[in-house]
């Protein structure tokens, strides 16, 4: 596949993005202006106040002096990257490569290659970021072309045509300035002294030339617009292996057509899925909406799987949280956590399935799906002494015990997460209690069975020993308690309760 990327510049980004918040500042010419070793600096210019002959790096003073009526607001460290964000996540659905262009803060670098057909050939696509960006307020160029650094170059500095065919790159660069390469001040001022006012008037030199009179920034620079070094984008939005995107010829209003976009990307993601052995575990849905919000929903299930039938059940009993207000676009569906998937062997008569059954798995996904997953939890055992250390909480569905539950010891159906002391009255050394007094009510115990010996892990901590009891009451209640330490030692004993038996 061919590579193709698009520059788009943001001829004045904050000053646009004042007067989207600010529109009354149309008719007036306004800077921004940010401290510098005890100056007041110009960062950045209206367009009103460029009229007057007002630069960026100009004192705010000399500005004043220029251009009656100027007003200056101030600026913030790092706004131009964080409005850069912004624009770079709203632009995610164009293209799933998003960068913002770091050599001038003032711009955004897009890897097209495969989206342009969506919206109908390069041309249409970019028309449409034009149109939809000068309809949010902000005044853009753009170009395209085989290259990052060609296309920055055309954005800024071309006046044909932005639109640069396969493999025309290099000539488009003939005419422009050297300024098109993204060179430093003292490079650019090195070539205005030798009289090299064009790309084409040293493009062709050898290199070992332009190196020793120009470096090695220079020779990468070039090599990048050029296309003979690979510029990497650094994404403002990393994109997802498993991803699928659906533009949409009309924009979607309806549950019926929220449904026929799922399914359709649940169709090739699944397919992709299932080629390489993989199955989701996380999905999102993305909506972006025609006018600028985006709308999202997330899916989990607790084994990997990649049967389209089921995440579709998944997403439709969540797709009435979607508003598509006056329309989705373009959707996109994203599997950020996959995992290897497991086929069972099937078996037509098995009296106890358990968790290898499929549909178990996905009638618990469907339970999550409707009053979330935190109500759903599954334990495993921890080779642990204390009791309420000796589970632990499974990641997943299908994750297997490091070892067995103890079966030789009985233990609660109900196990406290931290035993409550109790007042109890019991004969010494070893015998159960006679009545224990919990929360305020009095048990009678008519039955006991003890004591259970549970040493303390003292490589972990310090203290003393348990002695558990199961105890009956009168009333048929069963509990579980234990008495922590020896009768008459240098340590006080107490007794605590710590469980409850069906």
């Amino acid at each position: 596949m061919q590579r193709r990327f698009v520059s788009i510049w943001f001829r004045q980004l904050l000053a646009d993005w004042q007067l989207i918040r600010r529109p009354e500042l149309a008719a007036v010419p306004f800077v921004f202006a940010a401290p510098d070793h005890g100056r007041m600096l110009v960062t950045a210019v209206s367009a009103l106040a460029a009229g007057f002959g007002v630069e960026a790096g100009m004192r705010v003073a000399d500005a004043k002096a220029i251009c009656p009526g100027l007003e200056v607001l101030d600026d913030k460290p790092g706004r131009p990257r964080n409005l850069l964000r912004g624009l770079g996540e709203w632009c995610v659905r164009y293209s799933p490569v998003v960068a913002i262009d770091e050599f001038g803060m003032d711009g955004l670098l897009l890897d097209v290659s495969g989206c342009t057909h969506l919206w109908g050939g390069e041309r249409e696509y970019l028309k449409e970021i034009v149109s939809r960006l000068k309809g949010k307020g902000y005044m853009v160029r753009v170009a395209i072309a085989d290259t990052p650094g060609a296309a920055w170059a055309v954005s800024h500095y071309g006046k044909v045509t932005p639109l640069i065919p396969v493999g025309g790159h290099p000539e488009a660069l003939l005419g422009l300035v050297p300024e098109a390469l993204r060179l430093e001040q003292p490079v650019l001022a090195r070539l205005r002294k030798l009289g090299f006012y064009q790309i084409k008037s040293f493009m062709t030199m050898p290199r070992s030339v332009l190196r020793r009179r120009f470096g090695e920034d220079f020779l990468l620079r070039l090599a990048q617009a050029l296309g003979t070094e690979d510029e990497v984008l650094v994404p403002v939005q990393m994109p997802v292996l498993f991803s699928e995107r659906l533009a949409c010829l009309e924009p979607i209003r309806t549950r019926t057509g929220i449904e026929i976009a799922i399914t359709k990307m649940l169709e090739s993601l699944c397919k992709r899925m299932q080629t390489e052995g993989k199955g989701l575990r996380t999905g999102v849905l993305t909506g972006y909406r025609i006018d600028g919000k985006v709308v999202q929903l997330a899916i989990g299930t607790s084994g990997a799987t990649h049967s389209v039938s089921h995440l579709f059940k998944l997403f439709q009993l969540k797709i009435d949280q979607i508003r598509p207000g006056l329309g989705i676009e373009v959707f996109v569906l994203d599997a950020p956590k996959v995992d290897e998937v497991e086929v069972p062997q099937e078996q037509m008569w098995t009296a106890k399935p358990g968790l290898d059954d499929q549909s178990v798995i996905r009638l618990l996904d469907r339970v999550a799906g409707k009053i979330g997953p935190q109500v759903i939890h599954r334990y495993l055992p921890a080779t642990r002494y204390w009791p309420e250390r000796a589970v632990l909480q499974a990641r997943s569905v299908t994750e297997k015990p490091a070892s067995e539950w103890p079966m030789e010891k009985p233990r609660p159906t109900e196990l406290l997460k931290q035993p409550d002391p109790i007042q109890v009255m019991a004969l010494i050394p070893d015998h159960p209690p006679k009545f224990f007094i919990y929360k305020g009510v009095r048990h009678q115990v008519v039955k006991a069975d003890g004591p259970e010996r549970i040493e303390r892990e003292w490589w972990l901590d310090q203290g003393e020993h348990r002695d558990y009891y199961q105890v009956e009451d009168e009333q048929g209640g069963r509990f579980w308690l234990f008495r922590s330490g020896h009768y008459g030692g240098e340590m006080k004993y107490q007794w605590f309760i710590h469980g409850f038996f069906a």
